[in-house]
């Protein structure tokens, strides 16, 4: 589609102006591709059966019980709604010219599908939904349109139950039990080992059993969409983001332990039935505080001056009044060594 005006009373952006301007046969054509994209999208995801004899949105919705450790999945929807929201101005003010290289991925993504349905996958059937979705994007309105989506569209992979979830709640188990012993030794409380149970060396009370639920393998879901999120929205930098966002599963273990250590403290001075009863039906609100402090933690760390490139020199920028043989703001003055310290001064 050709480009939409943003202008408007006192410079306010018109967000109906595609709306208002006159459309093309090449603009009604594109919007009957989409038409037809978006109607076969809804036949193969909501109505065709073919995932435990359920389309596989139904599927996937199944999926998301406390049960599979991915109830976050129900958010990402409304997630990548307030996603395209925010980046409403940029979409607006965006180049709009559509790009037949969207097509490619169209095909890509309808060739997943396919294999997803063949294989039996459902996950891999709904991997194809992202990528077609980007594809109609850089089909209808072009590069610089489908740039701004493309984090928006690829936080859609979260909606995607993942097997490796279910399958890693067990040794974080171990993870988190080993992390909580060794902080609880430091903070003056000796426990002991036995699978997952840590006992009191002191047998002051029986112990805790950190079980599936205890884990945190809910909150290492929901950390690492979160940094997904806060990555990139206040994040400029490449590697900035890389950095933050591979560290998210340490800001849950970091979380769900401080969780563990909270219940071991609580249970020392205030007694094992009010830790274990009570308190622990409440504790969940403390790893994620905790996680996100982490997180925040870091990214001060990042913004610390070592981190930061080292600034030009006026003469590595080009030098100021470099050529000219006189200081800006000078009385015309020659520096010493005539024309062989022409531009140089000291600073």
């Amino acid at each position: 589609m050709n480009d939409v005006s943003t202008g408007g009373a006192g410079g306010a952006i018109d967000y109906l102006a595609f709306l208002k301007r006159r459309w093309t046969p090449e603009d009604y054509a594109r919007l009957a591709v989409a038409g037809v994209i978006g109607a076969t999208l809804y036949y193969f995801y909501g109505v065709t059966i073919l995932y435990q004899n359920m389309p596989i949105s139904m599927w996937a919705w199944s999926r998301y019980a406390p049960e599979f450790n991915f109830e976050h999945g129900k958010l990402v929807p409304l997630i990548f709604a307030y996603l395209v929201w925010y980046h409403r101005e940029e979409l607006v003010k965006a180049k709009k010219q559509g790009c037949n290289a969207g097509l490619a991925w169209v095909v890509a993504g309808c060739l997943i599908y396919a294999v997803g349905a063949r294989t039996l996958q459902g996950r891999l059937g709904m991997t194809s939904a992202p990528v077609i979705m980007y594809g109609m994007v850089l089909y209808l309105w072009g590069k610089e349109v489908a740039r701004i989506m493309l984090f928006p569209i690829a936080f859609l992979v979260f909606m995607i139950p993942v097997l490796a979830v279910e399958q890693a709640t067990f040794k974080l188990q171990f993870l988190v039990t080993g992390a909580a012993e060794a902080v609880c030794r430091v903070l003056g409380m000796r426990l002991y080992g036995v699978g997952t149970t840590l006992i009191p060396v002191d047998k002051s009370f029986k112990g805790f059993d950190v079980a599936e639920g205890c884990s945190g393998i809910r909150s290492l879901m929901a950390m690492v969409m979160v940094t997904a999120i806060y990555v990139h929205l206040t994040q400029t930098q490449l590697w900035r983001k890389l950095v933050i966002f591979a560290l998210s599963i340490g800001f849950a273990i970091i979380g769900n332990a401080g969780r563990i250590i909270s219940i071991f403290m609580v249970a020392k001075y205030f007694g094992a039935p009010f830790a274990g009863g009570a308190y622990h039906e409440y504790s969940g609100y403390v790893s994620f505080p905790i996680a996100l402090g982490a997180m925040l933690l870091v990214s001060r760390v990042l913004d610390m001056k070592i981190f930061q490139p080292r600034p030009k020199t006026p003469i590595e920028e080009g030098g100021k009044g470099a050529g000219g043989g006189k200081a800006a703001g000078g009385g015309g003055a020659e520096p010493p060594g005539g024309a062989q310290g022409a531009g140089v001064y000291d600073y």
